[in-house]
């Protein structure tokens, strides 16, 4: 049976990323959601993006959101002061890892990937989005910037309808994102924090039919 897979921030986390699909045994008619922010702080960006390249030429459904870091990545042609926003973020790290100084000299491949992102998918049961939603507005996908951004936001169930929220975006301890119930549910587990704090440090997959969490500790 076809399963709808949800995974949280994977920064750069290549190796955890590997096997955290190993572990959920991903099959060609799965549906897998990456909720942005595959790349920066982490050691190997590339190898985050070249494993989901790979999954998608070999015909696996892998869809992967737009999350602010690749919207920094984007942002960082637009001059000086965006370029450094970047870099701050832990940009500097994935250029050194793609071997280049800037977006453009990307392999084009590379940078098709990134400028085709989606900042939202709906599907019958989900909406996935990596920051959150805006739902001061009527029209809660009319605020792309509080898709990437938000935080701290509080759901409302008329405008999701018989909708489940998933995201990532706000490093939440372990714990707590295994005790989440109701109609939003973070899966960022703080991957890359593994080093700094204690609670953190986990890739972690929610398998939507189920409601079962798979989750990695950091590798990388």
């Amino acid at each position: 049976m076809a399963r709808t897979i949800a995974i949280g921030d994977i920064h750069g986390c290549s190796k955890t990323f590997f096997e955290l699909l190993q572990q959920l045994d991903i099959a060609e008619d799965d549906n897998i959601y990456l909720l942005g922010d595959i790349i920066d702080k982490g050691p190997d960006s590339k190898g985050v993006l070249n494993t989901i390249l790979a999954l998608q030429q070999n015909g696996f459904n892998i869809h992967c959101l737009m999350g602010n870091h690749e919207q920094l990545m984007l942002d960082s042609e637009g001059g000086f002061f965006n370029f450094s926003q970047w870099i701050q973020n832990g940009g500097e790290n994935t250029l050194e890892n793609f071997g280049v100084d800037f977006f453009h000299e990307l392999n084009p491949t590379y940078q098709h990937f990134f400028t085709h992102l989606p900042t939202h998918i709906i599907t019958a049961e989900n909406i996935f989005v990596h920051a959150g939603l805006n739902f001061a507005n009527d029209d809660i996908f009319a605020d792309e910037e509080a898709m990437l951004w938000i935080r701290g936001f509080e759901p409302l169930q008329t405008s999701l309808g018989n909708k489940l929220l998933v995201h990532g975006h706000t490093p939440m301890p372990l714990q707590q994102i295994l005790q989440q119930q109701g109609n939003c549910i973070n899966i960022d587990g703080g991957c890359v924090f593994a080093k700094l704090k204690e609670d953190m440090g986990y890739l972690v997959a929610l398998i939507l039919e189920n409601m079962e969490y798979v989750y990695v500790k950091c590798l990388d």
